[in-house]
């Protein structure tokens, strides 16, 4: 069964404190805009790793490619 794109929402928040996330995806391919607190102060790569680790093993064996845009809660508010 193909994942969802709430299941990836779901995913992601039980794992990362999230102000705002939206997810669109087909099954396999999956675009995330991810607002987390945890953010502020890390660069791209700290905050990509901090999606993954949420996602843990499913990046792997569920999930095919998320691309991802990754905020502070003050990032978002000025978009």
């Amino acid at each position: 069964m193909l994942p969802t794109p709430e299941l990836v929402k779901n995913y992601i928040t039980a794992g990362l404190d999230c102000s705002h996330i939206e997810v669109e995806g087909d099954g396999q391919h999956f675009n995330a805009v991810i607002v987390s607190p945890l953010f502020t102060g890390k660069r791209l790569i700290a905050r990509h790793q901090l999606v993954y680790a949420a996602l843990g093993e499913r990046m792997r064996e569920e999930i095919h490619a998320l691309s991802m845009k990754t905020l502070t809660p003050e990032e978002f508010q000025q978009k």
